[in-house]
């Protein structure tokens, strides 16, 4: 499981909560340098396993289905639990959040990678990676894994699907990073068609928080059940 940072419980809750499987914390690269050190230091404190650095979002895309379908219907007082200690209330709630930590720095660069890297010991995964130009670069700066990824379509309009560009990546940087890509997801045959083209594993959002809302914890069981086996049934009908 990736941690999001802007979640409703704090990282060091969620990892305390529960001590069985892998997780990472996703973060970005902050305006403040104090606030990224400060979150992935208490992610490797809290027994995560792996930092995944969000790439794609130094500055918050116009989400059009977000303002106009959903009318942008975040609770205004929701809570942003990891960022309370630097809100000035003592709250990080949405709206605090856009103004005092923002989501990325429009002016970071690989350097900050770099930094990132050089202040812990976890290995950095680059999410947001969508052409065989920026995946060799992650190569060329070590990092330990990229993510193909479009950051579910809603940061730039018009991007390719992250299935479309997979296998060119995937070859283009062959055994030197482990290739795992995210969105559109749907189905188990949709995790096969990913790993034959390239991907070393595939990550789900949305279908987790379909199954959340339909039915709690039960639901989202429910989800990764049906595409454990529809994904099992698909590698043996395809002779896997």
């Amino acid at each position: 499981m990736i941690l999001s940072s802007g979640s409703s419980l704090s990282l060091e809750d969620i990892c305390y909560a529960h001590s069985g499987g892998t997780k990472w914390m996703d973060i970005y690269v902050w305006p403040n340098p104090r606030v990224t050190k400060d979150m992935v230091q208490r992610a490797e404190q809290a027994g995560c396993k792996g930092i995944v650095v969000s790439v794609d979002i130094c500055q918050v895309g116009f989400r059009r289905r977000m303002a106009y379908v959903a009318g942008n219907n975040v609770p205004r007082n929701s809570i942003n639990a990891n960022f309370d200690k630097y809100c000035k209330n003592g709250i990080m709630n949405e709206a605090t959040y856009v103004d005092e930590v923002k989501c990325g720095d429009p002016s970071a660069t690989w350097a900050d990678i770099d930094w990132i890297k050089s202040i812990t010991k976890l290995p950095i995964i680059l999410k947001g990676i969508m052409t065989v130009e920026d995946a060799l670069i992650a190569v060329e700066h070590k990092v330990d894994a990229i993510m193909v990824s479009n950051h579910g379509g809603r940061q730039l309009d018009g991007v390719p699907a992250t299935i479309d560009v997979l296998a060119e990546i995937s070859r283009a940087v062959g055994d030197k990073i482990e290739v795992y890509m995210d969105g559109g997801v749907r189905t188990g045959t949709d995790v096969l068609k990913a790993l034959a083209l390239g991907a070393r594993a595939v990550f789900i959002g949305r279908p987790v928080i379909y199954g959340l809302a339909y039915k709690g914890e039960e639901g989202v069981k429910n989800v990764l059940q049906i595409l454990k086996d529809e994904l099992s049934l698909a590698m043996a009908l395809s002779g896997k």
